[in-house]
């Protein structure tokens, strides 16, 4: 992977989000289109009722796939940055910084971190605008 900076850094899973989702999106398209058939034809109702659930059965299952693992490494991040926030002031982090801020800090050096995680705090700073201060970006290359 490239060196990571604000404009790179967002991870996309080509097989995931360019081939999974389409997938599953022309899928449930063409069984709501079958079923409607069936129910004008009135045969095989069942069967078009089978494939339209399982199609949705497939994108609930895509969603949380997604959501479980990025919440297993919100859980992560949050470990290691309060560790080396604690690391270089011996104080936890604030408690008043949401998880998006504390996603965006990870990107920063140790000799930003706490300036900017203030910041964060006092100016209720975005996670878009935590990365845009950063000035020495620090890739993180084992994102989920």
């Amino acid at each position: 992977m490239a060196e990571q900076n604000f404009s790179n850094h967002i991870r996309l899973v080509p097989v995931f989000h360019f081939i999974g989702y389409p997938v599953a999106i022309f899928s449930l398209v063409v069984s709501i289109i079958h079923f409607i058939k069936t129910i004008n034809e009135g045969s095989g109702r069942l069967l078009a009722a089978a494939i339209v659930s399982l199609v949705i059965a497939v994108f609930i299952l895509l969603w949380f796939a997604r959501s479980f693992a990025l919440k297993a490494h919100d859980k992560a991040i949050r470990a290691e940055e309060n560790l080396r926030y604690f690391a270089i002031t011996g104080k936890l982090l604030d408690s008043k910084l949401r998880m998006s801020q504390i996603v965006a800090l990870r990107f920063a050096p140790n000799n930003e971190l706490v300036d900017l995680a203030h910041r964060a705090v006092a100016e209720n700073l975005s996670s878009k605008q935590i990365k845009q201060a950063i000035q020495h970006w620090k890739g993180d290359y084992n994102r989920v």
